[in-house]
């Protein structure tokens, strides 16, 4: 089937991740291999509705695989949830003659992208891009591999003052619904214990495993919590119940915030990043759309937005153990 694309924007929307700048830029450039306008759409949905669009070639890109953030920028726009706000973006769309959108993000931003397909019948590609891992059908969302090495090198400095001080530290990392960072960092960190959304490993084991840990001679101990975690307490509310519970303990606690999302993408990402780029300007030429562009076993793929954000990705059970046999 003749390619009928020749003009093609992209965006990013939602939270910010290394490796978003990578991925623009495997679509500008894979749009000037294949002789298609590229037009970059600036603040996300919200630069959409207003027509904040700007022409883009292979010179425009130059430079950026290496940076952090999105040149892009990112907004989160409640105007684009409604009828209307879809509409006007959809005009913006036919005015600047731009045939198909590759958007860049989360499953907040794949939502909007599969709404507005359905209203306007217009093609869309999605391109995971976010720290927590936390979309269906891709073992490797872009960002995830650049904060777990930026949140390993933080725990790795925290250790180092907590074995100076026998210390306990309870280290918060991102993971509101999916506790992908909390576990990796855990296992890659050599945490003695890791608290994440989908295990309830309740308060009792916890105070069982850390003192476990100070008979058999640990003189400093790290906690690894996701944001999420199911014990439903606050990591200063965990804080103050080992306080109470053992008083052996020196404890402190270490919330690390944006720093994980920020930082120069690491290799896997700025790679991940170019080959779905290719992917979802190729597919669109070959009349794919509604997807997200996924790696599974190491092979780019595509899986239906629907099945992208409704799905569950799932923790890793083998880590899970792995963990609990290193924090012996």
């Amino acid at each position: 089937m003749p390619n009928k694309i020749k003009k093609i924007g992209v965006l990013t929307s939602g939270g910010d991740a290394p490796g978003m700048n990578a991925a623009i830029r495997s679509v500008v450039r894979t749009c000037a291999y294949h002789e298609i306008e590229c037009v970059g759409i600036y603040r996300g949905y919200e630069g959409l509705m207003e027509g904040d669009f700007k022409f883009m070639d292979a010179r425009s890109v130059k430079d950026i695989i290496n940076k952090g953030g999105t040149v892009l920028k990112s907004a989160r726009s409640k105007e684009f949830r409604s009828v209307e706000g879809r509409k006007q973006a959809f005009e913006q769309i036919k005015k600047a003659g731009i045939d198909a959108l590759v958007l860049i993000g989360g499953d907040g931003t794949f939502t909007g992208g599969m709404i507005f397909n359905k209203e306007f019948n217009f093609p869309v590609i999605g391109i995971p891009g976010t720290i927590d891992n936390d979309i269906f059908g891709t073992s490797h969302t872009i960002g995830f591999d650049t904060a777990l090495n930026t949140v390993v090198e933080a725990v790795d400095k925290i250790r180092d003052t907590a074995s100076s001080h026998n210390r306990l530290f309870f280290i918060e990392v991102m993971g509101r619904d999916a506790g992908h960072i909390a576990l990796n960092v855990g296992v890659g960190a050599g945490a003695e214990e890791i608290l994440i959304p989908e295990e309830d490993l309740g308060l009792d084991r916890l105070v069982d495993t850390l003192k476990r840990s100070r008979k058999s001679g640990k003189t400093s101990s790290i906690v690894i919590v996701a944001e999420g975690d199911k014990i439903g307490k606050s990591v200063f509310e965990l804080k103050d119940y080992v306080d109470e519970n053992m008083e052996d303990y020196d404890v402190r606690v270490s919330v690390l915030g944006h720093m994980q999302r920020g930082g120069s993408p690491s290799c896997f990402d700025r790679v991940l990043a170019s080959r779905m780029g290719v992917k979802a300007v190729e597919s669109l030429m070959e009349g794919k759309t509604n997807y997200m562009v996924g790696l599974i076993n190491n092979e780019v793929t595509l899986t239906p937005l629907y099945n992208a954000i409704k799905g569950k990705s799932k923790i890793n059970l083998e880590l899970l153990r792995v963990s609990e046999i290193m924090s012996t």
